[in-house]
This record gives structure tokens, C-alpha cells and sequence, in this order.
């Protein structure tokens, strides 16, 4: 069935509400900067711009704050769907890559201090995966179906399959999703380890391209089986290739055969496509496989751009953010350019956008790609 979008927020190195992401994105303007966690080395990170209220006490950590701040412009849509269909048919399923991992490595410095845990850690309420999706079921009353993927960076790409999943099983008539993660040690550690981590800005589907920016934020959609709504998630398409723990098959096979599974479950053929938002990290390899997915099954004339340049690799929150650009893309008629793609990468054999192309798109192909081979592609339509 075709999930219908009804509501959605942002909030993320672009700006803290919605308004001022969509803004930046179209102006291209650039949400990258220099760290401001405290590194041995340097990188760019896409950090949340504008000081964080605090959450519930016993929640509360950076990705609890940015969570709060993402869902407090969708309560009234939220409220309506609730009364709608009622709190117990409208589910919650959201994704993350980090969880509170960024407050557990505070309290093991505190720890290492002082040789014991600040009094305020809990590890189910300031780790967990679930932990926002707890404080989300309180703030909103909220008691459908409520769960939590993590599946590295197509975690909230997957959730919209999912709540189209419990759609069309009649599970619930509405599902709020979405993605929140927050910037940590471990992930930016993690990434310099692996040498996939920029220096600088991020440049995706770029010949200089060297490596990835992270990112934090927040992302979430109301989808509900009926409703005015700003576009329709026609397909999702979910494959795991488990090609390698960390890089993608070099033919990208398991990228394009998501893309395929989503075209047929959204009654497209590949000529239909406007535009395509790239997972695009900005490595040498995930590029390189990608393009040659998209360059394969599309074409080489499908306008393509990755958003990474703008907010850094959000992670768990990467793909609920993209889905919205998509939305945005149909929606307000313009697919943003990829920034830092200049100069553009010609041996990918794809058109890489490296200015915004103002034109009426219909249907728009996002996709995410993790660690492990998991691939997610999500198809969204204009409204009828």
C-alpha cells in the first residue's frame, strides 16, 4: 500500500527546525565545521547549531535533547493522528546508530576519575537503544507497536519500510518514524581507525573525495494510511549483501537490487525516476559502488545528489533525514546540489548535481547503505 507522509521534521547542522534546514539546503549552504569535541586530530563534523533544553532527568543525554527538539514541531500532527485513529493504532518505530553511547563514555571518564559512576548514569535510561523511544512513548501518549532498529547507517531508512510493513498488515493506521544520533567519541574515533574519516569537508562523488564527515540530528515522519498529506512512500526495497564488515560489494550489486525490489513494489519502471538522493558518503569506495548501482539500473542522465555535504554522516539518523530531502524534493521542486561533489568525480558515469536543479520531480529514489552490506531504498511519489 502507498503510506501516506503526512507531517515531518528536521533538525540538524543546517538548523534546528525545519524551516531553517530546508532553507540552508536549497541556498547550499554548507552545515559543516570543525569539531567541537576535542580530538587528536582534525575533522569537520555536522554538529546541531543552537544550545539543547535539557530532557526528563533520568533520560537525559544529548541524543534524548535533539530527540525532543526534532518531535516538538510535529506534537500537533502527532495529537490529531492520535485522536484520529487513537493512541493505541499509531505505532513508533525509530532508528539509531549510537543511542546514549555519547553519556556512557562521560561516565567512564567519570569513572576513571574517580572510581565509581556518577550517581545520575543508568544504563537503560542514558545507553540503551530504547531510551528515546520510551521518553517519545511518554511525551506523546502514544501505544501502538513501538520498536527500535539499529542497523548502522540504514537504520532509519529502514523504519519507513517497516511502518509501511505494519500499514498494510493492518498492525496500526498510523506510525511515527524517524532517526535521532548524536555526535560521540566512538564513532568519530571509530571512522579515523578505519582511515575512511575526512580532514576536511566531506566531498562526495568528488575526484578529490577523501573520506567521510559525521554528523548529528534528528529526523521524523508521520505516515498514516489516510490524509491530506505532502507525498506518498510509494516502494521500500531492503537487501543485505554482507559483501564485507565495512565495504560495499565494488559492483554494487546489493545497493541496485534494493533499488529494484523498492521500483517494483512502487509499480515504477527506472525511466520514471526524477532524481535520486545517494547515501554518497563522500569514501572512495562507497562512491564507486554506488554510482555504478545507480549508473546501471537508472542511467547516466538521473539527476543525483548526496547531502552529506551539508550535514555530515548523521548515522542512524542519516536515512529518516534523506527520506525527508526526498520529500522536500517533490514537494518545494528543486533537488539540492551535492555539495563538495566539485570537481565531479566523470569516471562514476553519473549525473552528479553541483548545482540545485529547480524542477518538478514525481518520484524520487532515496538510498541508505551500512556497515555489514545492509541497503535500504525507499521510493516516494507525489500526492494524487
Amino acid at each position: 500500500m502507498q503510506a501516506k507522509v503526512t507531517a515531518y521534521s528536521l533538525c540538524n547542522a543546517l538548523g534546528a527546525t525545519t524551516a531553517g534546514v530546508l532553507e540552508n539546503l536549497r541556498a547550499g549552504v554548507t552545515g559543516l565545521r570543525p569539531s567541537p569535541i576535542d580530538l587528536p586530530f582534525e575533522t569537520f563534523c555536522g554538529a546541531v547549531p543552537d544550545a539543547l533544553e535539557a530532557g526528563p532527568a533520568a533520560y537525559d543525554t544529548r541524543q534524548v535533547r535533539i530527540g525532543l527538539r526534532v518531535l516538538e514541531e510535529l506534537r500537533p500532527a502527532i495529537a490529531a493522528a492520535a485522536r484520529r485513529w487513537g493512541s493505541e493504532r499509531v505505532a513508533i518505530v525509530l532508528g539509531t546508530s549510537t543511542g546514549g553511547i555519547a553519556e556512557t563514555e562521560r561516565a567512564y571518564h567519570g569513572w576513571r576519575k574517580t572510581g565509581s559512576l556518577p550517581p545520575s548514569f543508568d544504563w537503560d535510561r542514558k545507553h540503551a537503544m530504547t531510551a528515546l523511544l520510551e521518553v517519545f512513548q511518554r511525551e506523546t501518549g502514544l501505544r501502538g507497536p513501538a520498536f527500535v532498529l539499529s542497523t548502522a547507517c540504514s537504520s532509519s531508512g529502514k523504519v519507513f519500510a517497516s511502518a509501511q510493513r505494519l500499514l498494510e498488515s493492518g498492525a496500526c493506521d498510523a506510525a511515527l518514524v524517524g532517526g535521532v544520533d548524536s555526535l560521540c567519541h566512538t564513532t568519530l574515533r571509530g571512522f579515523h581507525s578505519l582511515e575512511v574519516l575526512a580532514r576536511g569537508k566531506c566531498q562526495p562523488f568528488s575526484s578529490e573525495r577523501r573520506g567521510i564527515s559525521i554528523g548529528e540530528g534528528g529526523a521524523l515522519a508521520l505516515l498514516e494510511r489516510e490524509g491530506d498529506c505532502k507525498a506518498l512512500l510509494l516502494g521500500a526495497g531492503e537487501t543485505c549483501d554482507a559483501h564485507h564488515m565495512t565495504a560495499p560489494p565494488p559492483d554494487g550489486s546489493g545497493a541496485r537490487a534494493a533499488m529494484v525490489e523498492a521500483l517494483g513494489r512502487a509499480g515504477h519502471s527506472p525511466e520514471q525516476v526524477d532524481a535520486v538522493n545517494a547515501h554518497g558518503t563522500g569514501t572512495l569506495l562507497n562512491d564507486a559502488a554506488e554510482a555504478k548501482a545507480i549508473g546501471s539500473l537508472l542511467g547516466g542522465e538521473v539527476p543525483v545528489s548526496s547531502t552529506k555535504g551539508y550535514t555530515g554522516h548523521m548515522l542512524g539518523a542519516a536515512g529518516a533525514t534523506e527520506a525527508i530531502f526526498s520529500i522536500a524534493a517533490i514537494e518545494r521542486g528543486f533537488v539540492p546540489a551535492s555539495a563538495g561533489a566539485d570537481p565531479v568525480d566523470e569516471s562514476l558515469g553519473i549525473r552528479v548535481l553541483t548545482h540545485r536543479l529547480d524542477r518538478r520531480c514525481r518520484v524520487v529514489v532515496s538510498n541508505s547503505l551500512a556497515f555489514g552490506g545492509s541497503n535500504v531504498s525507499l521510493v516516494f511519489g507525489a500526492a494524487q
